[in-house]
This record gives C-alpha cells, structure tokens and sequence, in this order.
C-alpha cells in the first residue's frame, strides 16, 4: 500500500512538471500576431430624395387665415401634380397655428400685450426616387410666388436605398485589403500568414464625392449631395507562422 502511494505521488510530480514546463515554454514563446487595417471605398449616386417646404398665412380672423391657407395649399397641390409629381408622392403635414401679439413698453417696462393675429403654417414633404425631377421643381418653386403663395423651400435631401448591399460589398473589399496587408508584412518578415484570429468592423462613413469633409469618430452621414462615398475600415489579428 505504501509503495502504490509513492508510485502514485511519483507520477503527478511527473504530469505537473510536464504542464509546468509547457506552460513556461508558452510564455517564453507567446504566439506571433499581426494586426491589420483594411479600408473599402465605393463612390455611388443617390436614388432617393426627400425636398419639403412650407408656406403660410396670417390674418386677424383665424377662420379666414385658415381658409386662405387650405386655397394656397390646392395651389401648391395642383403646380406639384403639374410638373408631374404623383400624388402619392405629395405629403401634407398638419396646420401649426401661432397667435400673435405685440409687446407693449412704458418707459422701458413692459405693460402687457397686445393681440396682432393670427399666423398659420403647414409643411408638405415629397419623397421620390425620381431624383431629377424633383431637383427641377425645387429649382423653379419660385414660380408660386406669382400665384400668389409664399412657399419657403429647403435644400433637397439624399438617400441611397441599397445602403445595406453596398456596406456588404465594402465589408468584403476591407477584408480583402486587410488580409494582403497581413500577408504582405508576414512575407517580409519572414514567416507565414497564420489563422485569423479576430475581425473587428470600424466606423461606416459617407461623404459627399470630392469633398473636404472631415471623417468622425461617430460616423458622418452626408445628405446634401446626390453623390455620395462610402468607406469602412476593417481590423484584422491574424497569426503568424
């Protein structure tokens, strides 16, 4: 009996030695890794528009000032369907009313105030994928002031409805350029490219074409030009042999 416990008392010294002694060659050797950037570029053009404006009346008899702007609103209604705009397309938010007063001052103290009116606004937004047509519009909108309306118009906005096929494509294009980086750097070292060991996707940026935008840590996201680039950045550990 006591010689089964020396023998085995003799083997696990034998075993933690051996798990030793590997652990300390792991640690005198730790694994050779390579990280790499990949970048992937796409410039593209914008398929989707989105252009709103705004128009308004002001009258001291609200009933009135509303009935001034339902007749502006079938004025802009009919010139949109004009040009060719479906109507489906042509989106009319809901009537924002503000009341209107003068400040009154004695001496430079307020006293009060006095009603001025009554200002009515509403807004109408178009979405489209017919991004020319609408650009065109935009550009003439200026014609309703001889029809009597004063409609105020904001710049167009860009979209790109594929956005999601497009970052697939980049993803695959900055994991490419990333793995010839590794093998590159691996080849001039003197080893070989190992397995991949971690992929990491960096921050999704669209820029107007041609621009100086500057790139953000959070991301940039251009809307106001129709031609738009895209890049992603991809992180790569791979081992090297």
């Amino acid at each position: 009996m006591k010689h089964a416990s020396s023998l085995i008392f003799g083997i696990s010294i034998i075993i933690a030695a051996f798990f030793l002694g590997n652990a300390y060659k792991d640690r005198a050797n730790p694994p050779k890794i390579i990280t790499v950037t990949g970048l992937g570029n796409e410039n593209f053009t914008s398929d989707l528009i989105v252009w709103e404006g705004y128009f308004s009346t002001f009258n001291t008899n609200l009933k009135a000032a509303f009935e001034q702007l339902n007749t502006d609103k079938e004025i802009v209604k009919n010139y949109l369907l004009s040009k060719g705009i479906p109507e489906a397309n042509i989106i009319f938010n809901s009537v924002q009313t503000a009341e209107q007063r003068d400040n009154k001052y004695d001496n430079g103290n307020y006293i009060g105030s006095v009603f001025r009116g009554y200002s009515l606004t509403q807004s109408v937004k178009i979405e489209s994928n017919d991004v020319e047509l609408i650009e065109e519009v935009a550009r003439e909108i200026t014609e309703l002031l001889n029809k009597g309306v004063q409609f105020n118009s904001s710049p167009p906005r860009y979209y790109y409805t594929q956005l999601a096929d497009l970052k697939i494509k980049m993803i695959a294009q900055a994991t490419e350029d990333a793995r010839l980086r590794a093998e590159k750097i691996a080849e001039n070292s003197g080893g070989d490219l190992g397995n991949l060991l971690s992929a990491k996707m960096g921050v999704f940026q669209i820029t107007g074409q041609n621009s100086d935008e500057e790139y953000s840590w959070g991301g940039v996201y251009n809307t106001s030009e129709k031609k738009k680039t895209a890049s992603i950045t991809m992180r790569l550990d791979y081992e090297v042999q």
